[in-house]
């Protein structure tokens, strides 16, 4: 998926249950109407909030929309084991491990340990797994040991020994290692390898399974498991009878019922080819699910579902699994379809070489939505741009879908504060200007970054696709491209001409301000003294902001500027700096469009990886100050089946948790399809 993630420094800088479910929990629930007379804020812990969203126009859509919105949802968290899985080996009998003892510990829970343990599990709950879901380091507890045994003694949960000891000690450290010299699988915990399958041996195998059209390349290794048994290197394919069947079989389930409710003939056509891919696994078939999808652009209600994001594989093949789904904003779209009108214009004024720009830009539909619920790699850190389908034939060929997720941002705006954005910019007129400009500036870059960004440029005929070519550098190089896209068109007078901003330099100069004083400085919160980056859209900010810095330098476009023992960036020339931004845009596609690993490699690896050390310890020591959280996230609302006395479905309403913990153990309890060990 191409997609945008944020977190609090980006923006100021969801799932459904069974009637019987939700009457259980009705009582620990509060409907969306009582959800607005308070905070959207239910926990805080760690480095995380959480928050929850609402779902604007709920009460408009017809029963079967309704409906409709209740199967895809339940489609959605059917799956969710399977990111658990997906994230590594042991996770799923961690979790619920950790679950049993949390539910029946009968001793004392106002000590330090227990809220140690408290924390912990939240943590897990939150990064799907025992390792963060943005740093990819493995968490570890703030108990001890001694303890952790104490606990499953005391509540009778049993745990091998030698998983018990990997919360504490350094084996499989890091989820997802880009560290070329540790060894992309050997130094990654991710499960889409077996053990004794080297990278060499991956990237053999799948350089040696051609696709029957070269023209229209299969997604070889999406979806599936690489193993070595017997000396034979072959893939566990994850469909119904196949690895992760248990659970994919309660996914088709709800998708079976979702396509009788569907609004029109197109989606029922998408969603039988879905159904016929998880039973099948077949590629071909995600191909022909992938061009139906994207023509099916009429109705209120779409969805996202399958293996799709590919940044959690250090070689770019494996899908994780997530889930969208969403209801149009009709008011938000409206205002925002010029940009997806206009796409032939954006590609035909970008600064590429000629022969890497597309002649004809199809199928580009744009659409701010409404969150109804998010499942697996979406849930709860969520994007809050998508553009699908990721295939780049697919994009020349048929189009593509960009969307906005336009409650989730709401949400984070409603949550965020202005306290860090005050100790980093430079002065009161950079302030000013992201106080008025800041929120319009990140909904307009996440819009030209989808809509223009992914799906401009074009590769040269008999070139590889970007994992075959740029391999483990081509997620942040593709975010980085699209992200150059939008950086470009931001700062141009298009945008007023639109109708789409009142003063197009002011918002160009919020938005500038904004992505280096992120990529330079703010961003760094999130890492560990001493750590490189390795997360693709950090590596991604990153190296776009330190590459425009180095080349502006000898006309001061880009100021370094201490004052009180304080670093500030300050932009001279905002003109010379979209230049920049266009020149490196330029060379960044073409390195795509010709396979340019070495190039790829030396940028990446030249501005975006190591860390300025001194800058990092002062943002830290800045940034401490701060309650803010560094990451936030969600809960998703109830979709509850109201019945009538014949126990005919009349209505569904929304209704949410009290605690993350809450709806943490509600979906445990009704979403656990698969088995400790897959």
């Amino acid at each position: 998926m191409k997609r945008s993630k944020i977190t609090l420094l980006a923006l100021a800088s969801v799932l459904v249950f069974s009637c019987t479910t939700l009457q259980n929990t009705s009582n620990e629930s509060t409907s969306q109407e009582e959800s607005q007379n308070t905070s959207n804020s239910i926990d805080r812990f760690a480095d995380i909030e959480v928050l929850k969203y609402e779902v604007p126009g709920w009460k408009e859509l017809t029963l079967k929309e309704k409906e409709y919105v209740y199967y895809l949802s339940q489609a959605g968290y059917a799956g969710r084991d399977m990111i658990y899985d997906q994230n590594y080996k042991h996770n799923l009998k961690i979790r619920r491990a950790l679950e049993n003892v949390y539910q029946n510990f009968t001793g004392n829970k106002n000590t330090e340990d227990w809220r140690n343990f408290e924390l912990y599990l939240k943590r897990v709950w939150f990064a799907n797994g025992i390792h963060h879901h943005y740093s990819n380091e493995k968490m570890k507890p703030t108990f001890s040991k001694a303890y952790f045994e104490q606990l499953l003694q005391a509540t009778k949960t049993k745990m091998e020994p030698q998983v018990a000891d990997i919360l504490f000690n350094n084996v499989d450290n890091k989820k997802v290692n880009l560290d070329l010299s540790k060894g992309l699988l050997r130094g990654s915990a991710v499960n889409f390898y077996g053990e004794d399958v080297s990278s060499e041996e991956a990237e053999r195998f799948y350089a040696a399974m051609k696709s029957p059209d070269s023209k229209r390349p299969l997604s070889t290794g999406l979806n599936s498991q690489l193993v070595q048994e017997n000396g034979k290197i072959s893939e566990k394919v994850w469909k119904s009878g196949g690895m992760y069947g248990s659970a994919i079989d309660q996914v088709v389930y709800w998708l079976g019922k979702a396509k009788t409710v569907t609004e029109n003939q197109k989606q029922a056509e998408g969603l039988a080819l879905l159904i016929q891919y998880y039973k099948t696994g077949d590629l071909k078939t995600w191909d022909d699910y992938n061009t139906a999808w994207v023509s099916a652009t009429e109705g209120n209600i779409d969805y996202i579902n399958g293996f799709i994001e590919v940044y959690n594989d250090p070689l770019g093949h494996k899908g994780s699994y997530e889930s969208v789904v969403q209801i149009k904003d009709f008011d938000m779209s409206r205002k925002m379809e010029v940009l997806s009108k206009e796409a032939q214009w954006f590609e035909d004024h970008t600064p590429l070489m000629p022969q890497h720009k597309k002649k004809n830009v199809v199928g580009v539909s744009y659409k701010t939505v409404i969150v109804a619920s998010e499942a697996g790699d979406s849930s709860p850190s969520t994007p809050i741009g998508v553009n699908l389908p990721n295939a780049d034939w697919i994009r020349a060929e048929h189009g593509s879908k960009s969307i906005s997720l336009g409650n989730i941002i709401d949400a984070y705006n409603q949550a965020g504060g202005s306290g860090r954005l005050k100790e980093f910019v430079n002065d009161s007129e950079e302030l000013r200007l992201a106080e008025k400009y800041g929120e319009l500036s990140s909904k307009l870059h996440t819009a030209l970054h989808e809509v223009v960004g992914h799906a401009s440029g074009q590769i040269n005929p008999g070139v590889g696709t970007p994992k075959e070519t740029l391999k483990s550098y081509a997620s942040t190089m593709e975010e980085g491209r699209a992200d150059l896209v939008g950086l470009y068109f931001l700062y141009d007078p298009k945008l007023q001409e639109l109708g789409l901003v009142d003063d197009w330099k002011a918002l160009g100069t919020a938005a500038y301000d904004n992505y280096i004083r992120n990529g330079l400085m703010m961003q760094l919160v999130r890492l560990e003294p001493g750590a490189d980056i390795e997360e693709s859209h950090m590596r991604n900010r990153q190296w776009v902001s330190a590459w425009v810095f180095e080349k502006g330098k000898k006309d001061n476009v880009i100021e370094k500027v201490m004052r009180d023992g304080k670093t500030y960036f300050n932009i001279n020339n905002y003109e010379k700096l979209h230049d920049l931004f266009g020149q490196l845009l330029r060379e960044t596609q073409r390195i795509k469009s010709e396979g340019d690993y070495n190039a790829a490699k030396n940028l990446v690896e030249n501005y975006g990886v190591k860390v300025d050390q001194a800058i990092h310890k002062e943002v830290l020591a800045r940034n401490a100050k701060y309650k803010e959280a560094a990451y936030r996230g969600f809960v998703n609302p109830y979709i509850t089946p109201v019945k009538n006395t014949n126990g005919k479905v009349t209505d569904y309403v929304l209704k949410y948790p009290k605690t993350f913990s809450e709806q943490m153990l509600q979906y445990a309890k009704e979403y656990s399809f698969l088995p400790d060990h897959n």
